[in-house]
């Protein structure tokens, strides 16, 4: 199968999801590290998209943000953020997102995105383009920086935190001398969800959690965008950091990272 075929059940598991998620607001929010928290809706989607793609497709296997890992036998696994923003999400902030990819090798082969305050969807697959709904997109051709809105990820939080903000700040003071804008949306998501659709022009985040970005790098790439690693190497799931952006934008970014280390 192309990773095109397997859009339509990604498609009905996100139904399901979304189904989830707007049928009600969080009645149950559990802390699971220091200022970070999962909720009921996070367990019930994930438990739900879970138990749909093990029915439809028993050989791919899965990995869920919450309760990570079910084999499968195929090569390919599915990855899910049930909720990507739960901080947004219990506050009552409408940013945050679903999103969905298939993995091939290390390698995202399929992603969809929804955006459940905006009424969204987006989804692309190998080789077939990025697309919102029905419709096209694509990246902004954005070539200076000075014309750019850079959405960068969260600060760290947790063990080592305070070390690993240390260069998030220096480049984010960068950013604020040569972008045009600057936005901390709080869900990796919808900062590349965005970015393939050409409302913003780059994203960096300092991290690379398989349930964050895959569906997002599939998008922008699907889309006309680039995605690399810090040090300017293709982005895989085992990249430490994601930078994401138009090709003609991608050096200005990568020249950020050793003025601010």
């Amino acid at each position: 199968m192309k990773p095109a075929d397997y859009l339509p059940v990604a498609a009905e598991a996100m139904d399901l999801a979304s189904d989830i998620i707007r049928a009600r607001g969080p009645e149950v929010v559990m802390a699971k590290g220091d200022r970070d928290m999962v909720s009921d809706i996070d367990v019930q989607i994930e438990r739900a998209v879970r138990g749909f793609l093990h029915q439809r497709l028993p050989e791919v296997g899965f990995l869920g943000e919450e309760e990570g890992t079910s084999p499968g036998g195929s090569g390919l696994q599915w990855v899910l953020d049930p909720v990507d923003g739960t901080a947004n999400f219990v506050k009552g902030i409408p940013l945050y997102a679903i999103s969905l990819a298939l993995i091939d090798e290390q390698e995202p082969v399929l992603g969809v995105i929804d955006v459940p305050a905006e009424g969204r969807r987006y989804s692309a697959a190998a080789g077939s383009g990025a697309y919102c709904e029905r419709t096209p997109i694509e990246v902004r051709r954005t070539s200076r920086l000075e014309d750019a809105i850079v959405a960068v990820g969260d600060y760290a939080v947790g063990p080592g935190a305070s070390a690993k903000n240390e260069l998030r700040l220096a480049v984010v003071g960068q950013l604020a001398e040569r972008a045009e804008r600057v936005r901390m949306l709080g869900t990796a998501a919808i900062d590349l969800a965005w970015l393939a659709h050409g409302r913003t022009d780059a994203a960096i985040m300092f991290s690379n959690k398989p349930w964050d970005t895959a569906a997002g790098v599939i998008l922008v790439r699907e889309a006309g965008g680039v995605v690399v690693d810090a040090q300017g190497g293709r982005h895989t799931m085992r990249s430490g950091s994601t930078i994401a952006a138009p090709a003609a934008l991608l050096d200005q970014l990568l020249g950020l990272m050793p003025a601010a280390s």
